[in-house]
């Protein structure tokens, strides 16, 4: 009897060490194969390429294109069509072989790689490839990401090109994000349903009963801490609308949500919290609290003039429904080039 009772003690440890080893086997064998299925793509295309290049001739390389896919499809069975060989030609034209190692060690997919190859700026799919390995993004995620102009909406698209290198190669060697990545000049809250009148109070409650969705929206690092988080300054209190901790860049942020346009007097109540927290609930080995304010409507003129961006303040506009993407385009690309244009000018 005591040894049906030892059995039956040890067997959960058993069974989750042997679960342990094979879900272990699993994950690394199909990360071998990931691996070696990115590499064969871009073998094959740089072949083709080679070819191509030799002849010097596009027409030519069509038709090499839609011969081979046929032959190897005689050969292999489905999988190696016309569609398939070009993405593999065009990932030999964008990636070296050194980055598409460095992409498959970072357990991005052949689909991911996809998606990127969609992407014409090097820089903005630098960006995207760097989010998808620190955020472990899946496919659809990232096609989300780039679909809503992630890259156009945050402060790094805005730097000269150079500072962009700069930056995202220091992403890449230290494995942190920086506030220019992390923060972006505009949210899409549209998920939180809200009707087209609402109060700062009803903005808030629905972050909170839709949490997730707001999380996913501001970054997958972002920590919730507190609500109306209660601060006491010479015996007046006020309260942080929203209190979050980032893991990446180990900061606090508090956020405030504000109906209209941002004002100046928004920047001192701001400023006032980032000092309390500062002082009275940063911990050993934190940086040094960053403010996030949420404003219905832009006006990035106010913001340029207090010299905002280059702050612990960071001011955005939040769109409760989806806005028109060929106008949000405009208006994000031109904002870019503004920047660009006013830092080059202050060189």
């Amino acid at each position: 009897m005591s040894n049906m009772n030892e059995l039956e003690e040890n067997t959960p440890l058993l069974f989750s060490d042997v679960c342990q080893i094979i879900d272990g086997t699993r994950f690394r064998i199909a990360t071998t194969v990931n691996a070696e299925v990115c590499l064969m793509n871009w073998y094959v295309g740089k072949r083709i390429k080679e070819d191509v290049l030799y002849n010097q001739r596009a027409e030519y390389g069509k038709e090499i294109i839609k011969n081979l896919s046929i032959k190897l499809t005689e050969r292999y069975g489905k999988g190696w069509g016309y569609e398939k060989l070009k993405h593999c030609v065009r990932s030999a034209y964008l990636f070296l072989e050194d980055e598409i190692r460095y992409a498959v060690r970072t357990e991005l997919t052949w689909t991911h790689l996809r998606s990127l190859m969609a992407i014409e700026d090097e820089l903005k799919r630098k960006f995207y490839l760097e989010m998808t390995r620190l955020e472990h993004w899946d496919t659809r995620t990232l096609d989300q990401k780039i679909d809503v102009m992630l890259y156009e909406r945050t402060a790094l698209s805005r730097k000269p090109e150079e500072l962009i290198k700069q930056e995202l190669s220091q992403i890449q060697a230290s494995h942190t994000l920086s506030p220019d990545v992390v923060f972006r000049s505009s949210y899409f809250l549209d998920a939180l349903g809200l009707a087209d009148t609402y109060s700062e109070k009803d903005l808030e409650n629905a972050i909170l009963l839709n949490l997730q969705s707001f999380i996913k929206e501001m970054g997958n690092d972002f920590a919730f801490l507190d609500r109306q988080k209660r601060i006491t300054v010479d015996a007046v209190d006020y309260k942080i609308d929203l209190l979050f901790f980032h893991r990446g860049l180990k900061r606090l942020v508090a956020i405030d949500l504000k109906l209209g346009k941002f004002k100046p007097e928004h920047e001192g109540q701001m400023l006032l919290y980032l000092r309390y927290l500062n002082k009275n609930e940063r911990k050993d080995g934190e940086e040094s609290p960053l403010g996030l304010i949420l404003c219905s409507e832009g006006n990035t003129e106010h913001i340029e003039y207090l010299m905002l961006e280059d702050s612990n303040i960071k001011v955005a506009q939040y769109y409760t429904q989806l806005p028109d993407k060929k106008l949000l385009s405009e208006k994000l690309h031109k904002a870019i080039a503004i920047a660009r244009e006013n830092q080059n000018a202050n060189k």
